[in-house]
């Protein structure tokens, strides 16, 4: 081979290592009444999908859902957007997770990551760590914590993607 060849060889792996890590990986959770869905089968028929990793006892966390649930309506209606929130609650903690959501009447999709594999696959290291997905499945925005009115900078990102 020569120089030109490895060269190029090269170029096509690391593009192949950005792209994969710019997509989910596969791992499976479980819904609220335990059936299990691979994160690979997670779509929304080429629309942006928001992925918010939460806990129950993550104060941040339950604001930022919350804010996004008073105006998820809205967002649907105007971009087409999907939530889902994944819970990191451990086995230990996870009970508490479904009298929470009907408490607050959340409409996205909530999912169970009880041993922290798609965190672990994520690459999260605390909550909230909120993912932004374009409609081919790549990752297009990250944030990390939460502040009043990080939603709107959500809905921002997601505008850019629809329009």
């Amino acid at each position: 081979m020569n120089k030109n060849s490895i060269l190029i060889l090269l170029l096509i792996l690391i593009g192949g290592v950005s792209i994969a890590q710019n997509s989910l990986p596969a791992v499976d959770l479980k819904t609220l009444d335990g059936q299990i869905i691979n994160t690979s089968t997670l779509e929304n028929d080429g629309k942006p999908i928001v992925i918010s990793f939460w806990a129950t006892w993550c104060s941040p966390c339950k604001r930022e859902l919350n804010n996004i649930n008073d105006v998820y309506e809205d967002w649907v209606e105007e971009t087409g957007v999907r939530v889902i929130a994944i819970s990191i609650d451990d086995a230990r903690q996870v009970y508490k997770v479904g009298p929470y959501i009907e408490g607050v009447a959340w409409e996205f999709d909530v999912l169970l990551d009880v041993n922290s594999d798609f965190k672990r696959a994520m690459n999260v290291n605390n909550v909230p760590f909120t993912f932004l997905m374009d409609g081919d499945g790549n990752i297009v925005y990250k944030h990390n914590n939460y502040a009043e009115g990080d939603e709107l900078e959500l809905y921002e990102k997601i505008l850019e993607l629809v329009n």
